[in-house]
């Protein structure tokens, strides 16, 4: 059975969302957070802390709308990247465990229709002993080996 996985697709561009919502949130919180963000550098090491879930670097949380804005995209923005990246190492993992799992499978099936076309076999065996040589039609029935219907479609009382 497959089972849906995180693609590796997915951590790249998350990673560029992250990085852009740490970016711009700098430049938010030295606009909206004047009282306790000096400057951009300052903005970004404030957006940093509350993206990596450390939390407020100067341990005051934001005193405008705007700040709690940027705070709370963020705070959002660095639990999607944890995710991804989590998700994108765990991947890793699983899919050097895939690569076995799937050969067993592929085994699994072969013997499964090996066994299957050792079974035919054997019914048509059966079949034949059944019929026995003594049979007047033939080890085939009846109709011959074609069934009912010749290799033209025709029915026995047609041919």
């Amino acid at each position: 059975m497959r089972v849906p996985r995180l693609r590796r697709s997915l951590v790249l561009p998350g990673v560029i969302v992250a990085f852009t919502a740490l970016l711009v949130g700098a430049g938010a919180a030295a606009a909206f957070e004047s009282d306790t963000v000096d400057s951009y550098w300052e903005g970004l090491w404030w957006a940093l802390g509350l993206m990596t879930t450390v939390g407020f670097v100067e341990g005051a949380p934001p005193s405008t709308l705007g700040g709690a804005i940027t705070s709370a995209v963020l705070m959002l923005a660095g639990f999607l990247l944890l995710s991804l990246l989590s998700a994108g190492l765990a991947s890793l993992f699983v899919r050097e465990d895939e690569a076995p799992a799937e050969a067993r499978e592929q085994a699994l099936d072969r013997q499964l229709l090996e066994r299957l076309a050792a079974l035919e076999e054997r019914i048509a065996a059966l079949d034949d002993r059944l019929r026995g040589p003594d049979d007047p039609h033939g080890p085939h029935g009846p109709d011959g080996p074609d069934g009912p219907h010749g290799p033209d479609g025709s029915t026995a009382t047609e041919r």
